[in-house]
């Protein structure tokens, strides 16, 4: 199977110690995803998050910071 890089439309990273994440945001047959790549030391793991839900898992995610800078007071 070949991997096309015309379906990506986007991409951020972000480093934090000895990881590295890539957030690649990719048009396929099915529609737009946000790939979620975690890199440490060579080993990767990815999750594909379908973007017609990206405003849920923000939310999700907006959440659980804010139990997480609640909980460091």
């Amino acid at each position: 199977m070949q991997n096309n890089h015309n379906d990506l439309l986007h991409t951020e990273k972000i480093i934090a110690d000895r990881k590295v994440f890539f957030l690649d945001l990719k048009k396929n047959a099915r529609g737009k995803v946000i790939k979620i790549t975690e890199d440490v030391s060579g080993n990767r793991d990815t999750i594909m998050v379908p973007a017609d839900i990206l405003g849920d898992f923000i939310a999700a995610l907006t959440d659980i910071k804010a139990t997480s800078d609640a909980d460091d007071k």
